[in-house]
C-alpha cells in the first residue's frame, strides 16, 4: 500500500500554512525541510527562537525561495500557548496542517508552570490546549489536518489517572509512555469528535518508530554524548526516514482521519510509511472520553465544535 513512500511522493502542499511545534530539531525539523522545499509556508512554533533561527537558516540555505517564520512557543506553560495562539490568529487568518510534533523524553520527575508532571504536561496537555486554541482556523480552513505525534511506547503503556503528577511514584519512562498514550487516545478522539460534528478537518496519529534524534537528552538541551550517540545510530534508523510518518499523515490525500502511521517494517521500527491497525486495539472509549474531560478542566481549553 505505502512501500516506498517517500518525500518525493508528497501530494501538492504549495502556499499551504503549517504549523509544527518543536520543529528546529530531529524528525520535526526534516518534516519542516521537506514541506518547505514543496513550497508550503512553515511556520516554526518553538521555544528557543535562537535554535529556530538556525534551523530555519539552514532550511533556507538549501532552498532560497522557501517561506519559514519563528514564533515563540513554551508547551510546558499554559500562559505561552494562549500567548501563540491569540498573536497566530492576529496574524493569520486559515490554518491548513498543524503537527504537533514536540516532546520531552524521560526527565527527572519535574513539572511545568502549571504544575503538571512535565511529560504528561508537555507532550499531552501543551499539545491539546494548543489544538484547541487553534481549532477556528482548522475550521475555516477547507481539508485541514492535525498531527500528533505517538510513540512506540504507548503501545504498551497506560494512563494512571491517579497519579498523574507523580506523587504517588515516578518511572521516566512510564510516564513517557503514558504521555504518548495521551497523544494516541487524543488524536483518534478528535477525529471521532471533529466527524461527529461533520466539520471538514481531519485527525491522524503517527509515530517515527525507532529513530536517531536528540530526544534522548532528557530535555537537558544538549546533545547526546558521543558513546550514547554512537550506540543510538547503530539501532535506529536515520531521522529523515523517522519523518517520513509524519509527511504522510500530514499530506497523504487517501487518509480519511483517525489512521495511525508508523513504519512498516519489523516490529515497526524502521522502514517506509503505513497505516497501522493497532490503533484500533488501543484505542479505548471510555479513557478517552475520561482524558478529553480531565484535559478540558486541566487546561481551561474547551472545544468548540460548531
Amino acid at each position: 500500500m505505502t512501500n516506498g513512500w517517500i518525500t518525493e511522493d508528497i501530494s501538492d502542499v504549495a502556499g499551504k500554512r503549517v504549523v509544527i511545534t518543536g520543529g528546529n530539531s530531529g524528525i520535526g525539523f526534516e518534516a519542516a525541510r521537506a514541506l518547505a522545499a514543496k513550497g508550503a509556508e512553515v511556520i516554526f512554533a518553538v521555544r528557543n527562537i535562537a535554535r529556530g533561527e538556525a534551523a530555519a537558516a539552514k532550511i533556507m540555505s538549501e532552498c532560497p525561495d522557501a517561506s519559514v517564520n519563528l514564533m515563540q512557543l513554551d508547551l510546558s506553560d499554559q500562559a505561552s500557548i494562549r500567548k501563540f495562539a491569540g498573536e497566530f490568529s492576529g496574524r493569520f487568518s486559515s490554518l491548513d496542517i498543524l503537527i504537533n510534533n514536540a516532546g520531552i523524553m524521560m526527565p527527572p520527575l519535574s513539572k511545568t508552570r502549571d504544575g503538571f508532571e512535565a511529560q504528561f504536561g508537555s507532550n499531552h496537555l501543551g499539545h491539546f490546549a494548543l489544538t484547541g486554541l487553534l481549532l477556528d482556523l482548522l475550521k475555516n480552513t477547507p481539508g485541514s489536518r492535525v498531527v500528533t505525534i505517538s510513540s512506540l511506547a504507548a503501545h504498551k503503556a497506560r494512563i494512571d489517572f491517579d497519579n498523574l503528577d507523580g506523587s504517588r511514584g515516578y518511572k521516566r519512562y512510564k510516564f513517557y509512555g503514558q504521555s504518548k498514550l495521551a497523544n494516541m487516545m487524543f488524536g483518534k478522539e478528535l477525529q471521532i469528535r471533529l466527524e461527529r460534528s461533520g466539520l471538514d478537518v481531519k485527525s491522524i496519529v503517527c509515530h517515527p518508530g525507532v529513530t536517531h534524534t536528540n530526544l534522548a537528552s532528557r530535555n537537558s538541551g544538549r546533545e547526546m554524548n558521543s558513546l550514547f550517540r554512537m550506540i543510538s545510530r547503530a539501532i535506529t534508523q536515520p531521522t529523515a526516514m523517522g519523518a517520513l510518518p509524519t509527511l504522510y499523515a500530514a499530506t497523504e490525500p487517501s487518509l480519511q482521519g483517525g489512521e495511525y502511521i508508523g513504519p512498516e517494517g519489523k516490529k515497526k521500527r524502521k522502514g517506509y510509511p503505513r497505516k497501522d491497525p493497532v490503533i484500533e486495539r488501543i484505542y479505548d472509549a471510555e479513557t478517552a472520553a475520561r482524558l478529553w474531560s480531565l484535559s478540558e478542566e486541566l487546561t481551561g481549553v474547551v472545544y468548540n465544535f460548531k
